[in-house]
């Protein structure tokens, strides 16, 4: 009875107190920050609220769904899942097929439900090279061909994504798969190559595209154009100012009655400076640092088993995670230029909480598998 008492959690109880803490937090921000924007749209005040219920309800569904498929599946399935993801996403750039929506075609529509197919390639794309990395160890620690193909593969499949366009995604996707492939034991000195061509691309990419090159220069100094191409980071800047130490208290953002474009998606975490302040900005900080603490360390758990499939999918999952939660915080705060990423977990939007909590279900698989794979190494 004892033993009983005193058994290890399944699962890591520090792991599931930040993905609950940061899903409890933005359903609470997206409600708040959204009533108002719903009724300057003509729409129901709840509208959003509700919706972000309902995504949030079908992800927890699905995650649970997941942690019962063996990791052994995504492995076989790691190359035609991805296939599958970039004709989808060759889909979307045939006229007719999706709606443009913004200036950007990144939704699949199939009946009432619209998929944002660059969400789904950034997981395909974690999980292929996770197989990848495990069937090609050598290759890519001592050839340059073992290096070169899956960048390859990962060129074509940010082509597609860059035309939509949805340039975020892209810096997301590519930079998780250069550090998936740095801790894959790629020579340092191809890595460096790798980070300048890739820097050079995405600077090159930035200046071609005019409104590009808008964000980029107007980031820079948003308050000298800041009714224009400044106005959404001054906005930003603007609640972070009005937050002060513990904010406006829940419910009083200003920003959020139609002056901060896009308060329940993209600029969530700034409605949540100014309604809670720095305190409650750096708690949800530390929440994030400690969800990318755990995946790592629950990666490096799983290197040392002998796992590296689920090693590599838990790093995967940490670098991905920890990357947008960066970029979009920093675009929040004038860090970095203006792009359209959601806060991971917290922002509105179907696709986005609805695939994070897929990578989360498979998580927590590979913590499930973990304590098997111990065993029967004892």
């Amino acid at each position: 009875m004892g033993a009983i008492l005193h058994r290890k959690p399944v699962f890591d109880p520090w792991l599931l107190f930040s993905i609950v803490s940061l899903l409890s937090i933005g359903l609470v921000m997206v409600v708040s920050s959204s009533l108002s924007y719903s009724e300057g749209l003509g729409k129901p005040a709840w509208h959003f609220a509700v919706r972000h219920v309902g995504y949030l309800l079908a992800g927890l569904v699905s995650c649970g769904f997941i942690t019962t498929i063996p990791l052994k599946f995504w492995r076989k399935v790691s190359i035609p899942l991805l296939g599958v993801v970039i004709v989808l996403l060759a889909l979307l750039l045939i006229p007719g097929v999706s709606r443009q929506i913004n200036g950007s075609v990144r939704w699949l529509f199939l009946g009432p439900i619209s998929i944002q197919i660059s969400e789904c390639a950034k997981l395909a794309m974690i999980i292929y090279m996770a197989g990848y990395l495990v069937r090609k160890d050598k290759e890519v620690q001592t050839e340059i061909a073992g290096f070169l193909k899956p960048m390859a593969v990962l060129s074509f499949t940010s082509v597609l994504i860059l035309a939509e366009p949805d340039f975020g995604a892209t810096v997301v996707m590519v930079t998780t798969v250069m550090g998936m492939l740095f801790l894959g034991g790629v020579p340092l000195r191809r890595f460096i190559v790798l980070l300048v061509l890739a820097l050079l691309a995405m600077a090159i990419l930035s200046i071609a595209s005019p409104y590009r090159l808008q964000r980029l220069t107007s980031f820079l100094d948003p308050w000298s154009d800041q009714f224009n191409s400044g106005y959404q980071l001054t906005q930003s800047l603007i609640a972070f100012g009005r937050g002060g130490w513990f904010g406006a208290g829940l419910g009083n953002s200003v920003q959020k009655l139609l002056y901060l474009p896009e308060p329940h998606t993209d600029f969530i975490y700034a409605v949540l400076s100014e309604e809670l302040g720095l305190v409650g900005a750096v708690i949800v900080l530390l929440l994030f640092a400690l969800f990318v603490w755990r995946a790592l360390a629950l990666g490096r758990q799983a290197m040392l088993l002998g796992n590296r499939f689920s090693g590599f999918i838990a790093y995967g999952i940490g670098l991905w995670f920890g990357v947008q939660t960066l970029i979009n915080i920093g675009v929040n705060t004038g860090v970095l230029p203006t792009k359209g990423l959601t806060l991971p977990f917290m922002s509105y939007g179907g696709s986005s909480l609805v695939v994070s909590l897929v990578a989360i279900g498979i998580l927590l698989r590979v913590e499930y598998e973990i304590p098997l794979k111990a065993k029967n190494n004892g």
